[in-house]
């Protein structure tokens, strides 16, 4: 379980095709912290450590299910990425409960300066009825965000000054992919309402 609270962020350095798995070689300043079969979230996907290269690299490997069905496969060398270990038993819950299961992708439609935060709006399908409540919780590339508003098939998030710093959300742009997971807590009520999630 994650938190959407974003650790820091990490750099694809090398891509490797095996089939139709990819492998990713990931630079971050905790590598030498993690251990193989040790789970952390890449842009809100939930990967498995697969090996420790250095004191500065690790290695995660996305399946061609994961590839389609969220933006890992659009990465490419350089790209900067959202990462978060899991949350420890006792630790505080700073964002909200993330499964690291991503839902589906979503556009960025437009990214607006607001003197010092930015309001960005993603249009996604709704036909997939997955559930956004405004002032709600979502996951945008695994960062823990409030709902601001909510239309048929678009919504938008703030982001402060901080979040846009050390999280991706400084490089994203109108047109760009992410990675939606949608409220947990919403996912099981919308269920047991009869809604089709």
């Amino acid at each position: 379980m994650f938190t959407g609270i974003i650790e820091q962020t990490g750099t694809i350095a090398v891509l490797s095709k095996q089939g139709s798995n990819v492998h990713f070689t990931i630079q971050a300043s905790f590598a030498s912290e993690l251990k193989v079969d040790q789970s952390v979230a890449h842009n809100g996907v939930c990967l498995t450590v697969t090996e420790i290269i250095d004191g500065s690299h690790y290695k995660v490997t996305a399946i061609d299910e994961t590839l389609q069905k969220t933006n890992l496969g659009d990465w490419k060398k350089g790209d900067l990425i959202n990462l978060e270990r899991c949350v420890k038993a006792g630790s505080f819950l700073d964002g909200h409960i993330v499964q690291g299961h991503v839902d589906q992708t979503a556009t960025c439609t437009s990214k607006e300066n607001k003197d010092g935060s930015w309001i960005f709006r993603f249009a996604y399908a709704a036909s997939e009825q997955n559930l956004i409540v405004k002032k709600g919780s979502i996951g945008i590339n695994g960062v823990s965000l409030t709902v601001v508003d909510d239309l048929p098939g678009e919504f938008s998030v703030a982001i402060i000054p901080y979040t846009f710093e050390h999280t991706n959300f400084k490089t994203l742009d109108a047109g760009m992919k992410v990675n939606l997971e949608f409220d947990i807590i919403g996912k099981y009520v919308a269920k047991m309402m009869g809604k089709s999630v």
